[in-house]
């Protein structure tokens, strides 16, 4: 369990996320969304550890990230995985070196251990005859599914993923929400995902938060999504479906 309360983050005299709270249970697909710029990565960064919130407390499972010890931290940052937007792979290692990463990092496994583990991750995203290939020689959704695979390689408890479908094209990009979805269930995970992408929004939306300018507006899930009262989310859901619809009228005439 995530639970959050009073996060507030300002950058010089910008006042990015305004006093938001809320909680992420396991075993659900949790989304954060709203438009570019509304602070969806600001708070994201907050939860992680990337940034430290100007007030407010983040608790995993009872652990205050914001205000632990070194150890504690580095303890919790054992149990989170992070799916980063562009990848963030090393172009100089392979795909197997790139997933072994934390491994390394975090881990004292022995060489057969780690390889084990690499293996089984490669497996599990469909990726075990890639191991050998550099970054540059996959396509972006083999890409993203290399960054799950090392996002996984610690079994960690927190998952994090920030707009996992950016650059993807639709198939694809559903590949990789059921992809999300399937090790959320399971290996019991918290997963948190940061999207304006409505297809997973609709696809995997278990728990939704909406973000607009910098304020929490909106909570509940994919089926209450389009029947909700909230102008704001509503002006946001509605205008990406139209351009949805106006990219396939553009296709077929």
């Amino acid at each position: 369990m995530i639970e959050f309360s009073h996060v507030s983050k300002k950058y010089g005299d910008r006042q990015i996320l305004f006093d938001i709270s809320g909680s992420f249970a396991p075993s659900i697909t949790s989304l954060i969304i709203g438009a570019s710029g509304t602070g969806k990565s600001v708070l994201l960064k907050c939860l992680v550890g990337l940034q430290k919130p100007d007030s407010g407390q983040v608790l995993f499972d009872g652990r205050n990230l914001v205000t632990a010890d070194s150890e504690t931290k580095r303890s919790i940052r054992q149990d989170i995985g992070m799916l980063f937007q562009g990848s963030a792979l090393f172009d100089s290692k392979t795909v197997a070196e790139n997933v072994g990463f934390p491994l390394e990092m975090m881990t004292r496994m022995g060489k057969s251990e780690k390889d084990d583990r690499i293996n089984f991750c490669l497996k599990r995203v469909g990726l075990e005859n890639a191991a050998n290939k550099k970054p540059s020689e996959l396509s972006g959704g083999m890409q993203k599914r290399v960054g799950i695979a090392r996002a996984i390689v610690l079994n960690p408890k927190y998952l994090f993923c920030d707009e996992p479908n950016s650059g993807l094209d639709p198939q694809t990009s559903i590949k990789i929400d059921n992809l999300i979805r399937e090790i959320t269930d399971e290996y019991n995970t918290t997963t948190v995902v940061v999207t304006h992408d409505m297809n997973s929004v609709v696809g995997i939306g278990e728990h939704i938060i909406f973000l607009h300018e910098g304020h929490k507006m909106w909570e509940g899930n994919a089926d209450t999504l389009l029947t909700a009262k909230e102008e704001t989310l509503n002006e946001f859901v509605f205008a990406s479906k139209m351009m949805r619809a106006l990219r396939k009228v553009s296709v077929t005439s």
